[in-house]
């Protein structure tokens, strides 16, 4: 049984590696080639615990994450996200491998939203918002410069010290200008592109704010319950989900317009593997809002730490 432990995944899936991954990723599932189960969340007192099992084919490795989220750890120095991912072989079933879950889910996360964002934002778009400033606020600032040439980036958090710090720290990181705003409005005005990794519960940033054009990655919340963004938003945008199945079942901000009587069903126009198979068109003009729904999936886990194991 091989480990491959939190350093070594950070050591080698970078973005230029995990991207492609999880963009293939994303069309196999959208194809129907993987095989899985919607995940199971069950809350405990500081944190939810989640299974999420699959398979990448029908004769390919399977497996599954086992992960914790514990919003409360990184104020002591630690992942919100502590787990396993476990890898079976497809010849004989055997285990064969267990991967560091917190990082592969920092790293492939954000490689999501990459992927997503190449495929619906602007190809001109060059200014970045990040509402948050956690562990996804960074990688999301390091894989958005991989799709598109970043300028300048904002970011907002409900700590303005916080915000300051990240801003110091990735701008000396990147290479680029990085501002801190005093409020979410002022952090989105001139953005093409917007991350919300925040932990809110109810939302922090409004349709109103946001101009024609933009392209969204909605992140921070993976279960159904918290929301980032109001009714608004959702329904001006072209709502494109990683899962539909996921987002029907657990997306936070689809199911409040759905509650409210504004959306059906129907408002989830793809999901983004259907995009990135060209079956279904992205963005279609200038000024349209697009939306990426990430509530992640167990894929692009069990294809990323494969890649690692098989390396």
């Amino acid at each position: 049984m091989r480990v491959i432990d939190r350093e070594e995944v950070a050591e080698r899936l970078s973005y230029e590696v995990c991207i492609p991954i999880v963009r293939e990723a994303m069309i196999a599932f959208s194809a129907g080639r993987t095989r899985q189960h919607l995940r199971s969340i069950l809350p405990l007192g500081k944190g939810v615990f989640g299974i999420m099992p699959g398979a990448l084919g029908e004769a390919a490795p399977f497996g599954a994450k086992l992960i914790s989220v514990y919003p409360g750890n990184p104020a002591n120095g630690r992942q919100a996200h502590q787990g396993l991912v476990i890898l079976f072989e497809p010849e004989n079933g055997e285990p064969v491998c267990v991967v560091h879950a917190g990082e592969i889910t920092s790293i492939r996360t954000a490689a999501a939203s990459a992927v997503a964002t190449d495929a619906l934002a602007r190809p001109d778009a060059r200014r970045l918002a990040i509402l948050g400033t956690g562990e996804q606020a960074a990688t999301h600032a390091r894989a958005m410069t991989k799709v598109r040439d970043i300028e300048a980036i904002t970011v907002w958090g409900r700590s303005p010290e916080r915000a300051e710090a990240f801003a110091a720290r990735m701008g000396a990181e990147l290479g680029l200008p990085i501002t801190a705003a005093s409020d979410v409005e002022t952090a989105v005005a001139d953005a093409d592109i917007i991350c919300t990794v925040s932990s809110a519960r109810e939302p922090i940033l409004r349709g109103a704010w946001v101009r024609p054009g933009t392209h969204l990655n909605l992140v921070g919340s993976s279960v159904a319950g918290p929301v980032e963004v109001d009714n608004d938003l959702v329904v001006r945008a072209r709502f494109i989900a990683d899962s539909r199945e996921g987002v029907l079942a657990q997306g936070s901000e689809f199911l409040a317009a759905k509650a409210a009587g504004l959306i059906g069903d129907d408002h989830i126009v793809a999901e983004i593997g259907q995009v990135l198979a060209g079956e279904v068109p992205g963005r279609r003009s200038a000024d349209e809002i697009t939306v990426y729904k990430s509530l992640g999936h167990v894929v692009q886990d069990l294809a990323s730490a494969w890649a690692l194991y098989a390396g």
